[in-house]
């Protein structure tokens, strides 16, 4: 996918950007920037695609994203409604490596920090007691000023690179390139996020971008190592695995509202990624939370 390269301006007298964003919904496209990124959803809920990579994310959500890892966080349908009173909050912080000083990660106390910052290329989500310890010093960090604001980033940095508890996002680790096909491939992704319910073909969405539909499949292929189907797939398997654990639906009508017609084969999608059958799955995610 071809995204939009952000840009987020630093104020004066700070070496790296920290924003509390709060707004009816999340407004940014599909984008990356040269940045790591540490951001943690405050409120909403809807969905996270980063990378190859597509998941639920709610209120607690974490990640730290690498440079140039393409990303965007879409909101449920709710949020979008004209009277809505939702909003859409997030703490987000944009720091480069020249944020430390010349030299820093040449330093032998640093190695553990440059090789968070490594994995960092594909993405890490922060779980279990380190992610309400990063949460904490978050909210810390947008009160922060001058050399406390400074040294909170690198307490949140030192946490991450000592946890056990974060896990790769990505499969692998995939660069945006900004080139004019930017807006073409945020049609699709908002396309397929908005009409996932319905059959959607190829055809279909190839012409929506005005391109063939061969041209389009090998497209989207080569930009994000799956095919178009897959994603949509995956973006069908989530939102179904969000009803499941959030909602008493039979699992004939979550299949039909995630856009599968065919209550076998979404038995069988949904075994082959989540390794368990929607009701299993159900019964797991309320045996683990009661």
């Amino acid at each position: 996918m071809k995204p939009v390269l952000e840009y987020l301006p630093r104020n004066s007298g700070e070496s790296f950007v920290t924003r509390l964003f709060d707004y009816q919904y999340y407004p940014t496209p599909w984008h990356f920037h040269p940045e790591y990124e540490l951001v943690l959803v405050t409120e909403s809920t809807g969905k996270r695609i980063i990378g190859d990579q597509i998941s639920y994310f709610e209120p607690g959500d974490l990640a730290l994203i690498g440079p140039y890892l393409p990303h965007t966080y879409k909101n449920d349908a709710k949020y979008f409604a004209p009277r809505s009173s939702l909003r859409a909050k997030s703490i987000v912080v944009h720091f480069k490596e020249d944020t430390f000083g010349t030299g820093f990660f040449d330093l032998p106390e640093s190695q553990k920090i440059a090789g968070l910052l490594e994995r960092s290329f594909k993405g890490l989500a922060v779980k279990g007691k380190t992610n309400a310890v990063v949460a904490d010093k978050l909210r810390k960090l947008v009160k922060a000023n001058g050399f406390a604001r400074w040294q909170l980033l690198l307490e949140i940095l030192h946490v991450l690179s000592e946890s056990k508890s974060l896990e790769y996002i990505c499969n692998n680790a995939i660069t945006g390139k900004n080139t004019a096909e930017t807006i073409r491939m945020n049609q699709v992704i908002n396309f397929v996020l908005d009409n996932f319910h319905r059959d959607i073909s190829v055809k279909e969405v190839a012409q929506l971008t005005n391109m063939a539909e061969n041209s389009f499949s090998r497209y989207f292929s080569q930009r994000t190592r799956k095919p178009f189907t897959s994603f949509v797939n995956e973006v069908r398997l989530n939102h179904a695995s969000k009803l499941l654990v959030e909602t008493d639906q039979s699992v004939t009508d979550i299949c039909m509202k995630c856009g599968y017609n065919n209550l076998s084969n979404f038995n069988r999608q949904f075994l082959k990624v989540y390794k368990k059958n929607p009701l299993r799955y159900r019964k797991a995610f309320l045996h683990e939370n009661t």
